[in-house]
């Protein structure tokens, strides 16, 4: 059942509590007066209509946590760092080497602390469960660990000390460009190849195996960082579980792909390798409509990062066509410029108006909410994104889901007098992060008043991290 504050769960103590709610979203819609039980994390009976008691603990609007299907967790320390403009224009890739320059000098502590903010900070905005892409492997230099899975286990102890669900993703890049292009020196430290790439996977399962429903799947980089007989070892590795790809992203990656193969990226997977509901294609911003049809069929999810792409320039998702196919997407914070799982759905709505000079475009049909489907459909294919086919059907706040929860605080100034669907309309396109009022994770409550519940200590060994690295 529920903590009623993580200090006593974390003692192994008592104080357990229901969760009663005045209004809840559950899967069949809006419902009054709904209380929630969980037992060992996950939610065991929901009532609706039912008056609260002295055993419960009490909000006012409740909401199924967000799953945030793509991070890197360490890119958080570099936010903000990148916006001076070069000598010759930015882009994607001149981003990069900036990136490149501040990971050459990142030591395991700093990597965990930096990862720790990240993740609490996810919690403070609405998520509750996180996908990590996690390419960097090796120590400064490119020397590898003696524990392969030294960083990984990184990973997976800010994940515990932040309370958030974890699907680490090791992913595997061995090349600079198509076609096994040597790598540079500067990603020395991501650099393996599919021998000790499989050491660090069977590493990165064990570093997770205390974690409760955490899980471990594979991650080819690119195709740009992978050669085909590389990703076919790669994808076996995944042994039937979640498998992600940037794929995409760029318009120089669509050209370079075409130069090495004669097709685009996204049309050259489909046809080489079997995409199906485990695969997760990350950004897939610039698609044709041939491969918007052909990931819908595949019932893949896309991941879309609305904020990093429009932060990095990347272009647009072309997303109404692709829901036109019911095609199924995800939402993701990257490179956690900034964390807000409502700031993420705005802007890839308002990415759409933008392009399309119209408004309400991602509105699954007439008369329909907005910030509902938006909502919806990133909570369906998120889930789908990050668990294993025997937690893909417990979505949302559902007998057997996770008891991941997040409570909206209905005083705030902007959900006066909201209701229904307007909750989540209000929340997404007219609110802040002050919104966000407690989170649970898997039963246990990890932001209280709006903020993680050990917020002062993460953020203070994060701030002795980047003073150490930016000095």
């Amino acid at each position: 059942m529920y903590a009623c504050e993580p200090a006593a769960h974390e003692k192994g103590q008592g104080g357990m509590k229901n969760l009663w709610f005045e209004t809840a979203l559950l899967p069949d819609g809006w419902a009054a007066k709904v209380r929630l039980t969980a037992v060992g994390g996950r939610i065991e009976r929901i009532e609706a209509g039912v008056a609260p008691t002295e055993a419960d603990e009490r909000h006012a609007i409740g909401v199924p946590g967000v799953p945030n299907v793509h991070s890197h967790a360490f890119q958080r320390g570099l936010a903000g760092l990148t916006e001076r403009r070069g000598p010759t224009g930015d882009s994607f890739w001149t981003w990069r080497e900036l990136m490149y320059r501040f990971v050459e000098r990142l030591e395991p502590d700093e990597f965990e602390a930096i990862a720790a903010l990240a993740y609490a900070e996810m919690l403070e905005g609405g998520f509750t469960h996180v996908g990590e892409f996690h390419y960097l492997h090796h120590a400064p230099g490119g020397t590898q660990f003696a524990d392969p899975g030294e960083l990984a286990s990184r990973i997976a102890a800010a994940a515990e000390e932040t309370g958030i669900g974890l699907t680490l993703l090791p992913t595997f890049y061995a090349h600079s460009g198509f076609g096994g292009a040597e790598p540079t020196s500067r990603q020395r430290r991501f650099i393996n190849d599919p021998e000790r790439f499989a050491l660090i996977v069977e590493a990165s399962r064990t570093a997770v195996s205390r974690l409760a429903g955490a899980t471990v799947g594979v991650a080819p980089h690119s195709l740009r960082a992978v050669t085909p007989e590389e990703l076919t070892a790669i994808v076996q590795l995944a042994q039937g579980d979640v498998i992600h790809i940037h794929i995409a992203e760029q318009t120089k990656e669509v050209e370079d792909c075409i130069a090495w193969s004669g097709r685009r990226p996204i049309e050259w997977l489909l046809e080489t390798q079997p995409v199906d509901e485990r695969w997760c294609l990350v950004h897939a911003t610039h698609a044709t409509d041939a491969e918007l049809r052909g990931v819908a069929a595949s019932r893949a999810v896309v991941g879309l990062c609305p904020i990093t792409e429009a932060n990095l320039g990347d272009g647009t998702f072309p997303a109404p066509a692709f829901l036109a196919q019911q095609g199924r997407f995800g939402i993701g914070s990257d490179s956690n410029i900034l964390l807000d799982a409502a700031e993420e759905l705005r802007t890839l709505e308002y990415s759409q108006r933008l392009a399309h000079r119209a408004r309400n475009v991602l509105a699954s049909a007439q008369n329909h909410s907005t910030g509902r489907s938006l909502f919806d459909g990133a909570l369906s294919g998120g889930t789908q994104a990050l668990h294993s086919e025997a937690r893909r059907g417990s979505v949302g706040l559902k007998v057997g889901a996770s008891a991941d929860v997040v409570s909206l605080a209905s005083d705030h100034p902007t959900l006066i007098e909201r209701r229904h669907d307007q909750i989540l309309d209000t929340w997404i396109f007219a609110s802040g992060r002050g919104v966000v009022d407690s989170v649970w994770r898997a039963g246990v409550k990890v932001v209280i008043n709006g903020r993680h519940y050990r917020r002062d200590a993460i953020a203070a060994r994060y701030g002795r991290a980047l003073k150490s690295l930016l000095a």
